[in-house]
């Protein structure tokens, strides 16, 4: 397999630049992968000549954009979920389908705050921590990071003293603003997201097991360009993994050149 891998990307790369005016990639992508994923777009041209174009939006929306016919050769989600349905609608190739990366979630604060390490366990006293002020995080229903988010409250049995006093938002970006702008006193986020962002500092970080492992499974759209394959190999490749790993995800691939 690892073979077949690497002539795909000699063979592609080779053919890559008297197409690359012609050609690009659109990529939908979970919104937390932003900060990295532009560099990879960047070392991705720089290797092959093939622009990336790249939407950045919760798992969610860019699901079901794709479902609603957006334009999008890659789908790149923050959580199995959103991958899982995207594979029952028949939206994607299964065949392309791998768990890219993992992340961590945490606790975080504006970086003026008063509040400092939190241990956070089971039972832990959020209620007093948020005080007056409000909470924030994504939409619980629906944006993974609120999935995630809500899931971990639960086992530590803190969910329902707080669950009023959340501000929800519509994915984890826009959570870190509100509390970059301290507009929300506490925010749920990615480690990686709470790395890129100057204004805020994390607090606490959530046991693993209290909550499923936080996955990024990418895969190819059922009506992606030959291109695609180009794309998802150099995820695959040394580089990428070098520079998802400067931002602070888990690789979970064995890079394959």
């Amino acid at each position: 397999m690892r073979s077949f891998v690497v002539f795909v990307v000699a063979s592609l790369f080779a053919a890559a630049p008297a197409t690359a005016q012609e050609k690009a990639i659109t990529v939908f992508a979970a919104a937390s992968m932003k900060n990295a994923l532009d560099d990879v777009n960047a070392a991705f041209l720089k290797a092959s000549g093939l622009k990336v174009a790249t939407s950045y939006a919760a798992s969610s929306a860019l699901a079901r954009q794709i479902e609603q016919g957006a334009p999008a050769d890659i789908f790149a989600s923050a959580d199995l979920e959103w991958m899982d349905y995207a594979a029952q609608k028949k939206l994607i190739q299964d065949r392309t389908r791998v768990n890219l990366l993992g992340n961590k979630l945490v606790l975080i604060a504006p970086k003026d705050s008063n509040i400092d390490k939190v241990e956070l366990g089971q039972g832990f006293d959020l209620t007093k921590l948020i005080g007056d002020g409000r909470i924030t995080t994504g939409e619980v229903t629906s944006v993974p990071v609120g999935k995630y988010a809500k899931g971990a409250l639960e086992k530590l049995g803190i969910w329902t003293p707080v669950q009023n006093k959340f501000a929800m938002a519509e994915n984890v970006r826009a959570a870190l603003a509100l509390v970059a702008r301290g507009e929300a006193v506490l925010g749920i986020v990615y480690e990686t997201d709470a790395k890129v962002e100057p204004n805020v500092k994390i607090i606490g970080r959530f046991p693993p097991d209290s909550h499923p492992p936080i996955l990024y499974p990418v895969a190819a759209t059922l009506t992606a360009k030959p291109e695609a394959a180009l794309y998802l190999a150099f995820l695959r490749s040394q580089t990428a993994k070098a520079l998802f790993e400067r931002y602070g995800f888990t690789y979970l691939l064995r890079p394959t050149s």
